[in-house]
């Protein structure tokens, strides 16, 4: 039988590992790798997330190839302007459309002749035209998230009339590309079943299959003894409802918990940490800014609190933390994605009162709270395990190369 072929677009270089879009991506290529398929991947390196030569050399040489072309992809407000005054696409969309790179895929096509090019970003469906102008490929979307829903939850909380206008106009725009672009593929992965519902909702004739982010969950430590029952968050900070989340838990929550609690402490860390947040040190909190390793910042720390308040998808560190044994509070929205029960796997909080009170319990009740992060390890290594994932993928991609 013939070794099959992927071609993978991703819009970023998978690295560093430190955060969800990276992680996803990441497991991706290693699933398809492991399953035998021979892995192709073509990456964005961009001016916003660039990584160096020296680093890039060595990444992915386990696959068949792994290239990348640098694009700029900084924006101001001279393209912001540009683009809402005379382009009816996202500024997200003409920012990832590269000359350079088109030409880069249409080279990669010609030669590699893929069965199967899968798409890492619905921003980079401006490509299309040249996949299907190449080969008659299946063509396959993985849904990170429904990326007009962040722009929506964003824009019933900005204040400033103009810029609320902006992001309800952007959101429609983007609303517009995903619905026009989901229908253009062969297969469509989304992360969570609620995304999928919302996919469904519009009755498309293509494929689809909820594949949920996964993790190597035999590679996440679970080190109980070095614990302490002290409070954390990580997450990327050039990531909106990540600052949102954060700035309200410090201003909004932990002075009620510092109250009650005054040793307990909350430490924050994660990439492209804004300045002014830097300064939300005190009385318990500390900030730690980008962290070389997440696994070393999270080691000896038990409780993991997401107050998240948009977005969609599924919020990989929550995952990580789950297969850690850490204990996990969030809100409704942080949870979303993830098939877990409150009291069981994970304690949900969507006030101030409801995290303290839920910290309170974690420290009162250690051995009942403990069982909680148990149930909730085993939950990620029974449905999120990537190898699991990576099974149904490919089994569906052979099923429809049987059926074409």
């Amino acid at each position: 039988m013939a070794v099959k072929k992927i071609l993978i677009l991703t819009n970023r270089i998978p690295y560093p590992l430190k955060d969800g879009g990276n992680l996803a991506m990441d497991t991706m290529i290693r699933g398809y790798h492991e399953m035998g398929w021979q892995v192709y991947v073509l990456s964005m390196n961009t001016s916003r997330h660039h990584v160096s030569q020296q680093v890039l050399e060595k990444l992915y040489s386990y696959i068949h190839a792994f290239e990348w072309v640098n694009i700029d992809n900084k924006y101001n407000w001279y393209t912001i302007a540009k683009n809402f005054f005379f382009s009816n696409q996202p500024e997200h969309a003409e920012r990832f459309y590269n000359l350079d790179f088109k030409l880069k895929l249409e080279q990669v096509l010609a030669d590699f002749r893929p069965d199967v090019v899968q798409i890492e970003s619905v921003f980079l469906s401006t490509y299309l035209p040249s996949v299907s102008a190449y080969t008659a490929t299946l063509t396959v979307l993985r849904l990170h998230n429904i990326e007009y829903h962040i722009w929506q939850s964003l824009a019933k909380k900005i204040g400033n009339r103009v810029k609320r206008y902006y992001f309800n106009d952007l959101k429609s725009r983007i609303r517009h590309f995903e619905h026009s672009s989901w229908k253009k593929y062969d297969l469509l992965l989304p992360i969570t079943m609620k995304d999928a519902e919302v996919v469904h909702k519009m009755k498309l004739p293509n494929d689809m299959l909820v594949a949920p982010f996964g993790i190597d969950v035999d590679q996440i430590m679970v080190n109980p003894s070095v614990e302490k029952w002290n409070v954390y968050h990580l997450g990327a900070m050039d990531w909106i409802p990540n600052r949102e989340g954060v700035q309200w838990f410090i201003e909004s929550v932990w002075p009620k918990v510092h109250r009650a609690m005054p040793r307990l402490e909350f430490f924050f860390a994660g990439r492209h940490m804004p300045d002014y947040m830097k300064s939300f040190e005190g009385n318990g909190v500390h900030c730690l800014d980008e962290v070389p390793s997440a696994e070393e910042f999270i080691a000896d720390k038990k409780i993991l609190v997401v107050p998240l308040w948009s977005g969609s998808g599924i919020r990989v560190k929550i995952l990580e933390a789950m297969a850690a044994g850490k204990i996990v509070i969030t809100t409704a929205n942080g949870i979303k994605g993830i098939s877990a029960n409150h009291g069981v796997h994970y304690l949900l909080a969507n006030r101030p009162e409801d995290f303290l009170r839920n910290l309170k319990w974690c420290l009162e009740n250690k051995a009942e709270a403990q069982q909680v992060a148990d149930n909730a390890r085993k939950l990620v290594a029974e449905k999120y395990d990537y190898k699991h994932i990576a099974v149904s993928i490919t089994n569906k991609l052979d099923s429809m190369m049987d059926i074409s």
